[in-house]
């Protein structure tokens, strides 16, 4: 809410850095279903990705109280947990936007549609191969479509836990969560299930603006 708001703006100015937001959805709860049912996206969005908001800021206020102190051993052991809530709310919020309503949605074009053919053969290829990786995440992860900026190229990579796609030396074009949280309460343990109905909200646009904006051409 605003006073929560309000007290995070707080707590951000005191220790001079831009406090973690939870962002709003571009579109309603219920607009991804069939593909992805209202319930687990209200519960992903206002619940799990919240407590990755307020674990990073929380996280962020001790690491700066361990630097004003000059305490380095405390801001090392706050690492891991920067880490996890900072991937946390930095890969939700690159997946929310990575959707969009099944009637929003069009294929690849353009730069982006040349990339994929060029790397994968086809889009359909790229797909095949995506959903190889991202069914084949041990535990919990994501699988990401990123661009290798050196080698000036698309790859297919995954990360485990919350760790980003920048880890992997790729910038994040597209992700997919595959922790249980992401389907489990309408797919089960069916992943591949979940992984195909991905396609059908992706949002194409945004991975190709994501594709433009890291120097793709």
């Amino acid at each position: 809410g605003l006073l929560g708001r309000a007290a995070a703006a707080a707590a951000a100015a005191s220790r001079g850095m831009a406090t973690a937001v939870l962002p709003d959805l571009p579109y309603g709860y219920s607009d991804l279903a069939p593909a992805i049912a209202p319930e687990i996206m209200e519960l992903h969005h206002s619940k799990h990705h919240q407590t990755y908001v307020n674990g990073l800021n929380a996280a962020l206020d001790m690491y700066a109280e361990a630097e004003a102190k000059g305490n380095t051993q405390k801001m090392i052991a706050l690492q891991p947990a920067i880490k996890f809530n900072g991937g946390g709310h930095v890969n939700h919020s690159i997946f929310w936007t990575n959707m969009a309503p099944p009637k929003d949605c069009a294929p690849p074009e353009g730069a982006l549609l040349a990339a994929i053919e060029a790397e994968f053969g086809s889009v359909d290829a790229m797909k095949k191969q995506f959903a190889a990786k991202a069914v084949g995440v041990q535990g919990s992860g994501w699988a990401w479509l990123g661009y290798d900026e050196a080698k000036a190229r698309l790859a297919i990579v995954t990360t485990p836990n919350q760790d980003p796609c920048i880890t992997t030396g790729h910038v994040p074009l597209l992700g997919l969560d595959v922790w249980e949280h992401a389907y489990y309460l309408q797919y089960k343990n069916v992943r591949p299930d979940y992984v195909g109905a991905f396609w059908e909200v992706t949002n194409w646009k945004n991975v190709g603006e994501r594709y433009a904006a890291a120097g793709g051409k």
